[in-house]
C-alpha cells in the first residue's frame, strides 16, 4: 500500500531494513533520538503540517548528530565506525524508537511517547561501539481508542497498525508527483502540504512539549489564493529553508488548486483560469477546482 514510493519495496531496501549491519557491518549499538516540533494546531484556514512550518529537519538534525558523535569520540579517546540517519535511509525508525524505550507505535502508525505525544522528529546514529541498551517500551497505550481512525477523512488508517499510503493526505500532497485522484480531492479539505488530523485528535498529544527553538515558525498561515501566482523564484525564496520545498512549485500549486476547489469562491476563479492556461500539468486540477466552486455557488 505504498503507492508510488517504490523505494520501500525494492529488494535492496528490504534487505537493508532487515538488519542494520547490512548498512554498517560494524554496528553494535543504535542511538535513537527524538526532537520536538510544534504541536499541530486546530482551526480553519489553509493548512500545512506543523512539522513543515519551520526549518527542514534534514538541515538541522544531521549537524546535531555529528556533534554528538564528536562528543562520544572525545569521551572514548578514539574514533569508531558510525552512520547518521534522519528519515534518510532504509531504517525502521519507529520500530527502533520502540525498542529504545521512546514509546509505542500507535494505531495511526506514529511513535507515541507517554509524556510527549507524537510530535517529534526521529534520528539515529549507528555506532560501532557497544552501549548499554535501554528497555523497550513495554505497553500499547492506545487501548480501545479509535479517534485517529474515525477522524481520518480518507479512511487510510487501517486495523493492525497499517496505513494505506495511497489514500493518506500526506502522501497525496507530498510524495505523489502525479495527478491526485479525483475521488480523494474533496477529502483533502484545506491541507496544502501534509496532514495533522490523526495527531490533532490523539489524546496523548495534550502532553506535547514546546517545540525545539530550531523549528520556530517560518511560514505564516493561512496561505492565500494569490499564492497560485507564485513564480519559481518566489516559491524558492519563500520555502527553501522548509520541508515544503520537497513538493516543488508544481506540487505545491497542484495542492493549492485542490484546496481552492474545496474552500474557495467565485473570486478565486480568475486565478484558477490563469494557471490553467499557463501550466499544463496544473490545468486539470484548476478546471476541477472551478467546477467545484460553480457547484457550490449554484447550490446556494
Amino acid at each position: 500500500m505504498h503507492g508510488k514510493m517504490e523505494y520501500l519495496s525494492s529488494e535492496r531496501s528490504r534487505h537493508r531494513r532487515a538488519d542494520p549491519k547490512h548498512i554498517l557491518p560494524e554496528c553494535k549499538s543504535i542511538l535513537v533520538l527524538g526532537t520536538p516540533y510544534p504541536p499541530p494546531a486546530a482551526g480553519a484556514g489553509t493548512k500545512i503540517a506543523s512539522y513543515a512550518l519551520g526549518r527542514d529537519y534534514h538541515d538541522v538534525l544531521p549537524e546535531r548528530l555529528k556533534s554528538l558523535v564528536s562528543f562520544i569520540k572525545e569521551e572514548l579517546g578514539h574514533s569508531f565506525p558510525h552512520m547518521l540517519y534522519t528519515d534518510s535511509g532504509p531504517l525502521l525508525e519507529r520500530e527502533l524508537g520502540q525498542r529504545a524505550g521512546l514509546g509505542w507505535i500507535g494505531k495511526n502508525s506514529c511513535l507515541i511517547h507517554p509524556n510527549r505525544g507524537s510530535t517529534f522528529f526521529l534520528a539515529e546514529i549507528l555506532l560501532g561501539i557497544e552501549l548499554e541498551a535501554d528497555e523497550p517500551f513495554p505497553a500499547d497505550r492506545c487501548g480501545s481508542c479509535t479517534r485517529c481512525m474515525d477522524a481520518c477523512p480518507t479512511q487510510c488508517i487501517l486495523p493492525g497498525r497499517m496505513l494505506d499510503a495511497r489514500r493518506c493526505i500526506s502522501y497525496l500532497t507530498i510524495e505523489l508527483k502525479e495527478e491526485i485522484p479525483q475521488d480523494l480531492r474533496p477529502q483533502i479539505g484545506d491541507w496544502v502540504f501534509g496532514c495533522d488530523i490523526c495527531q490533532q485528535v490523539c489524546p496523548w498529544n495534550r502532553f506535547a512539549p514546546s517545540a525545539d527553538p530550531a523549528f520556530e515558525l517560518l511560514i505564516p498561515l493561512p496561505l492565500r489564493t494569490s499564492d497560485l501566482r507564485l513564480t519559481q523564484q518566489e516559491f524558492r525564496s519563500r520555502f527553501h529553508r522548509t520541508p515544503v520545498k520537497r513538493a516543488k512549485r508544481a506540487g505545491f500549486l497542484r495542492n493549492l488548486c485542490v484546496v481552492t476547489g474545496n474552500t474557495g469562491d467565485e473570486t478565486d476563479i480568475p486565478s484558477l483560469e490563469e494557471i490553467s492556461q499557463q501550466e499544463p500539468f496544473l490545468g486539470e486540477h484548476a478546471h476541477w477546482a472551478i467546477e467545484r466552486i460553480h457547484e457550490r455557488s449554484n447550490a446556494q
